[in-house]
């Protein structure tokens, strides 16, 4: 049985004791940021979002990066989570950040269980959108993001279109609606 959702200042200490940097700390705390502005934007809007779940996961997305920078610190970060009795709420979203979302063909490929990594609750993919927003721990243009996916990518890499989806799916659900 998973533990109880950790406070805010829990999670920043979870993320120190497991070795996060400075630098790490301060872009976790950017996209939860970020994540809780989405969050309520949705909610005005009447999507049902579960806002404490929203601020915890994004601060807690990024807890892999204790470990590696690489892609893999989604994996790694989904095993601390676990070893730590996180709830599985916070798991998945440590597991399904990355990118767009990563398919379970792709997951294989990079040695991880063969399952899906791409977001699915609306928790999930606010995070994950809040995440590709911030740059180190500055807000940025979803665009640039883009192109940087592009470059290191291939524009033609599922993750540029997942991103692309996401944006618009994000920019639906959480634009101003005439009252």
């Amino acid at each position: 049985m998973s533990r109880r959702l950790p406070s805010p200042e829990e999670a920043v200490r979870i993320l120190r004791e497991t070795g996060c940097s400075p630098q790490v700390i301060r872009h976790c705390e950017a996209v939860a940021e970020v994540a809780i502005h989405v969050a309520g934007k949705c909610a005005r809007n009447g999507n049902r979002v579960d806002t404490q779940l929203v601020h915890i996961g994004a601060l807690l997305h990024d807890i892999g990066r204790s470990k590696t920078h690489s892609v893999d610190h989604v994996a790694v970060g989904a095993e601390i989570a676990r070893s730590l009795d996180l709830p599985a709420s916070v798991i998945s979203i440590v597991e399904r950040h990355a990118g767009g979302g990563i398919s379970a063909d792709e997951a294989s490929e990079l040695g991880w269980p063969n399952k899906s990594h791409i977001p699915e609750t609306l928790e999930e993919k606010i995070v994950t959108y809040a995440d590709k927003l911030i740059d180190n721990a500055k807000i940025v243009p979803i665009e640039e993001t883009i192109q940087k996916l592009k470059k290191r990518l291939g524009s033609d890499h599922p993750t540029i279109k997942r991103v692309e989806d996401l944006h618009r799916e994000m920019s639906n659900l959480c634009q101003e609606r005439s009252r």
